[in-house]
């Protein structure tokens, strides 16, 4: 097998680290997309197989995109907690910050410091204007989480086919609300 290297940017916060995924993830990204509750807003659970197709998206999109969602890593443990970051697929309503977590790691804040983290590097590194988090309408956790990070409802939405009959709401802001939000907190 070839030996590629690509490392990519590696983000760290107090509890995690973020990188690109490696294949030590995929198990627990499996477990993610075959637990009906965890996976019900993200295109439903689906078996293990398919879920390997779904998990060589992201260092695809790395690769020809120069982002993607990173891996969210606990430092203490070395355990893979889900992924978060850019996401911008081929006719998607904008620059995405999405989110995904193993259950078991809900409810700890990892969301908002991973997504933190990322919507710095996205404005910095990439240069956005903006960020968006499209969700679906009966997702409340992640309209919280989406809420907590400064971003407003700005309405319904409409993603590519095959997501085109997926109700989402498209949840906003702007780099420069981004920042004055930030340097409010400091």
């Amino acid at each position: 097998m070839p030996n590629v290297d690509f490392a990519g940017p590696e983000l760290r916060t107090a509890r995690l680290t973020l990188r690109l995924p490696r294949i030590e993830d995929f198990d627990r990204y499996a477990e993610l997309l075959a637990d009906e509750a965890a996976a019900r807003y993200i295109g439903g659970h689906i078996p293990r197989a398919a879920a390997w197709r779904r998990f060589l998206q992201m260092p695809g999109a790395w690769l020809v995109q120069g982002f993607a969602m990173f891996s969210v890593v606990e430092r203490a443990s070395g355990r893979w907690l889900g992924q978060v970051g850019p996401w911008r697929p081929e006719g998607w309503p904008g620059n995405e910050i999405g989110y995904s977590f193993h259950p078991d790691a809900w409810g700890r804040g990892y969301a908002l410091e991973a997504a933190t983290a990322t919507i710095d590097w996205a404005f910095d590194a990439l240069g956005w204007d903006e960020v968006i988090h499209c969700i679906d309408p009966a997702n409340l956790a992640s309209q919280r989480l989406a809420q907590r990070l400064g971003a407003v409802n700005s309405g319904p939405g409409r993603l590519p086919p095959p997501f085109e009959d997926h109700p989402v709401e498209v949840w906003r802001q702007s780099a420069a609300q981004w920042r004055a939000r930030r340097e409010a907190v400091r």
